[in-house]
């Protein structure tokens, strides 16, 4: 038995991506980074994936409007209104990702500058617009995806705790 958990990270940006993740490496979690942005449900899928349950589908615009109108009340609880909506700009295009919204809206929620004209942005969303499939993958600025490379003889035996000689060299950046 190993003594210290290994997790996994890097492009886990669906509860699949996740449980891949650990079957292929042997790793004993993950973390998750870029796959929230604009996409905070991801815990519940992991949850639901680790737990054996069904994935539950991705949410309709009506609940992302909620999700997104809570995530601006909590950063200007947080910052203050004007910074708070200010800094929830940016996850704008992360929310709205694959959702019929016109691009004349998009510019306007990503120029939006106080909770009031956000609700006013809000209400223009049709809120039984079910969850798009194009919704899903990558977020954030990164490159290609990185294939998963563990260090030769690294899973050879579980239970040994010494790092395979020569492991740093090509993963440590230096």
């Amino acid at each position: 038995m190993r003594g210290i958990p290994v997790l996994g990270n890097g492009d886990i940006f669906s509860a699949g991506d996740a449980l891949r993740m650990m079957a292929e490496t042997g790793c004993d979690g993950v973390v998750v980074g870029r796959g929230c942005l604009g996409r905070p449900w991801l815990f519940r899928d992991l949850q639901a994936a680790f737990t054996g349950r069904e994935i539950p589908p991705g949410p309709n615009l009506g609940e992302v409007r909620r999700v997104l109108r809570r995530h601006g009340e909590l950063l200007s609880e947080h910052m203050g209104e004007q910074k708070g909506v200010r800094d929830l700009r940016k996850h704008m295009a992360q929310y709205l990702r694959g959702f019929p919204v016109g691009s004349d809206l998009r510019h306007r929620f990503g120029l939006v500058s106080s909770l009031a004209e956000l609700d006013d942005l809000l209400a223009g969303l049709d809120p039984d617009v079910p969850f798009p499939a194009d919704a899903e993958g990558p977020r954030g600025r990164q490159g290609s995806a990185g294939k998963v490379v563990l260090p030769e003889g690294w899973l050879d035996d579980p239970e040994d705790r010494c790092v395979p000689a020569g492991a740093e060299i090509d993963h440590s950046g230096g």
